[in-house]
């Protein structure tokens, strides 16, 4: 097996999930310690990631890197690696719109460099089974084979720049829509004094989906100040479809209005996030 020198920008909770897999494989992960998080710092630490202490040291000392960042940080982590002459392999595995994947490709090649297209769907993968790497890009095969040797899954989907894309925003639009949504009703039934009596109706024949319902209201909180940008990508990549994107520019409205819990520990309880829904303008 060719050994590879990987760079992971940055191994935040799903990206350090990719290192893992990477160095199970045989590879050694690189990351960028500057201006990251004391967590950033902790998780590296822990699986023994490797130091690059700029990113033309990263650039210069891997084959490959992976971009895995908020969907609103997808084009100036780009921009970096640009800014450095990189002509090794770049996979951009994002929740970002395949036109916006198609734009970095198009500056990546123009570069010299080799872009790949990805779409992670699933949590950070720790558990075999749970978590898939769509690609796709004449260049697919060659991240592929960063990833055979731990729990990520990976496919290649086509050649085609943008359909790995595609298919990460279908599968977020339902899942993570339907939980806007979820948060926008409790929220408008708190606003007009009937929560009370929805839940009691959700409830009606010994169902539990009231409850399953509010658990996933709390929960969301952690990951609602990156969720935002991702329908803000959901909803352009609906209108190129010819589908309207206004359900999705509403739902990134929702999850803009509980970005106030990025962090917050414990979970804040259902009646926080509900008046952080209903007053959004009372931070």
């Amino acid at each position: 097996m060719d050994k590879k020198h990987i760079g992971f920008l940055h191994p935040g909770a799903m990206g350090i999930s990719l290192a893992s897999t990477a160095q199970s494989t045989g590879h050694t992960a690189y990351w960028v310690p500057r201006d990251r998080s004391p967590d950033t710092h902790t998780r590296a630490a822990k699986y023994d990631l490797v130091e690059a202490q700029t990113i033309e040291e990263l650039c210069d000392r891997c084959s490959v890197i992976i971009s895995v960042c908020p969907p609103h940080a997808a084009a100036e982590v780009a921009n970096q690696i640009l800014a450095c002459s990189f002509e090794g392999v770049y996979a951009d595995v994002n929740a970002i719109s395949p036109e916006r994947a198609m734009r970095i490709g198009q500056s990546m090649t123009d570069a010299g460099a080799t872009f790949v297209d990805g779409g992670i769907i699933g949590g950070p993968a720790w558990s075999s089974g749970e978590t898939w790497l769509y690609l796709s890009g004449r260049g697919a095969d060659q991240v592929a084979a960063c990833f055979t040797g731990g729990p990520l899954e990976t496919e290649i989907i086509g050649d085609e720049i943008g359909r790995a894309s595609g298919l990460k925003m279908c599968f977020a639009a339902y899942f993570k829509g339907l939980t806007a949504l979820m948060c926008a009703t409790v929220a408008a039934a708190e606003g007009m004094g009937v929560r009370a009596e929805l839940e009691m109706h959700w409830a009606r024949d010994g169902s539990d989906f009231a409850q399953r319902t509010l658990e996933r209201i709390s929960q969301v909180t952690l990951k609602a100040w990156r969720f935002s940008g991702e329908m803000d990508e959901i909803a352009s990549t609906f209108e190129t479809a010819g589908i309207p994107g206004g359900f999705h520019l509403a739902a990134g409205e929702i999850y803009d209005r509980m970005a106030r819990f990025k962090g917050a520990d414990p979970i804040p309880p259902v009646k926080d996030v509900l008046d952080a829904l209903l007053s959004p303008d009372q931070k």
